[in-house]
């Protein structure tokens, strides 16, 4: 294939791809948008394997092939509540494949460069591997909080800023060195030394982030990822890759903005040490009487009940109920209820969790709102249903300036005639933060598997 159609084949994948962004922005549109970024992809793997830079078939055969199994398996295998925990690994790889990358280019002396193109192309390197390395090494903690293999509690080490300074000024340090070292020959050392370092940066910037920042940390790194992966195209001098990694690195820096926006707090605060450093204290104790509920008993609110909203969390996830949720709500909306669903920015692992697992369940997307269109109505709702949430519907996030989830906006469930809270134990929320929703006069204890109780809830109601 000549260069030119190659490039012609480069400029239709990056339309795609902007077309694929444009789509995932709205529910309604995402599956289209994921059709246009498979597209997008199988165009842009085509075309380049048929340009004039490979040579090699067997191994990117092989590789293409055991990346394909890779991926068909994984997408048979996960469940939807392990899908955070994937994304954070693929971003993890993306990193891995921009430090490999900056070391090939390094040590290639194939390619004889000389003055300013040669000094660029070794801040290129130098700069890859570090984005590269910072987001491996953090996404693999993303990876391990998300999977519960590591505490969801942030790590406060003593002058963490300090540190963290301190790791920055030594980067710089080492690139004047790298970059001296480059024009004799060496500057391997110095590179190495670097990479050490920025893996060091990533542990230590993911684990001292708390678990409620957790949606954030992942689009965060799924930015880095996309920084990675312009990176890399600069050092091989391909378009598509620069163009691609700077979609996905600006639109996650967007995300991850808009996201902190939604939860009262600042991108660089959360980066500097999660909700573990937002409030002043220590959170106060949690006192009061719980009042348990029975199936039939919440059958019977929900049926002289005219508004409802329900509220889903990662415990819902968890359980698979979101089918059962499903049927629930046709039920009661074919008997004249007004059944909304609230979306917290941050409900689940990652972004968008709840809005997926909704729409896989088929719960129409006109009956699904965001926090900030539907927080105002909760004083004019009969029956508030939160299955399996936590930390997005916890009243001291508002009255507590000690909690570590100060500041934080909520669903003010608690504003409603009721709220029935379905939880299988009183354990608190992945922030590991007390909630006292749950000694509310007006709220209701529904103890036990969420996918259990919900179609013992779907049995009374439609008997």
């Amino acid at each position: 294939m000549s260069q030119g159609l190659v490039t012609m084949s480069y400029i239709a994948a990056s339309i795609l791809f902007i077309l694929s962004l444009s789509g995932l922005s709205n529910q309604e549109t995402a599956r289209r948008g994921n059709y246009f970024g498979m597209a997008g992809m199988a165009i842009a793997i085509i075309a380049t394997i048929l340009g004039d830079k490979v040579t090699a078939y067997t191994i990117l055969i092989i590789a293409l092939a055991i990346g394909g199994l890779v991926g068909a398996r994984a997408a048979a295998k996960v469940e939807m509540t392990q899908m955070p925990e994937l994304v954070a690994l693929m971003h993890s790889l993306v990193g891995m494949a921009a430090v490999l990358v900056g070391f090939s280019n390094f040590l290639d002396h194939s390619v004889i460069l000389e003055g300013a193109e040669k000094t660029i192309h070794e801040l290129e390197i130098y700069i890859g591997v570090f984005i590269g390395a910072v987001t491996f090494s953090g996404s693999v903690i993303a990876f391990g909080k998300l999977c519960g293999r590591i505490s969801g509690k942030p790590l406060l080490l003593p002058a963490r800023h300090v540190l963290n300074l301190g790791l920055f000024l030594i980067t710089f340090a080492l690139g004047n060195l790298f970059l001296e070292g480059a024009e004799t020959g060496g500057g391997l050392i110095p590179l190495l030394i670097m990479m050490v370092i920025a893996l060091a940066f990533g542990v230590h910037m993911v684990m001292a982030i708390g678990g409620a920042d957790m949606p954030v940390v992942v689009s965060m790194l799924n930015s880095y990822s996309g920084w990675a992966a312009a990176a890399t195209g600069f050092m091989l001098s391909n378009d598509l890759l620069i163009v691609t990694g700077a979609l996905v690195g600006s639109s996650g820096a967007i995300l991850s903005y808009i996201m902190c926006r939604a939860m009262n707090r600042h991108f660089l605060s959360v980066i500097a040490g999660g909700f573990g450093s937002a409030g002043g204290g220590e959170a106060a104790e949690i006192e009061g009487e719980i009042y348990p509920i029975e199936i039939e008993e919440t059958a019977q609110l929900l049926r002289e009940a005219k508004s409802i909203v329900i509220i889903p969390g990662y415990g819902m996830a968890v359980a698979q109920a979101q089918h059962t949720v499903n049927e629930i709500t046709k039920l009661l909306t074919s008997r004249g209820k007004k059944v909304r669903f609230a979306i917290h920015p941050v409900a689940g692992r990652m972004p968008g969790h709840m809005n997926v697992l909704l729409a896989e369940a088929k719960v129409p997307y006109d009956v699904v709102f965001e926090m900030d269109e539907i927080n105002h109505e909760f004083p004019n709702v009969d029956v508030s249903i939160v299955i399996g949430a936590n930390d997005i519907v916890n009243p001291s996030a508002l009255d507590d300036p000690n909690s570590p989830i100060a500041g934080m906006p909520v669903l003010e469930c608690w504003k409603s005639g009721t709220t029935i809270v379905m939880k299988r134990s009183m354990a608190s929320g992945y922030a590991g933060v007390g909630n006292p929703l749950f000694v509310h006069e007006n709220t209701r204890m529904l103890f036990g598997d969420a996918n259990d109780r919900l179609q013992a809830l779907l049995k009374a109601l439609q008997e």
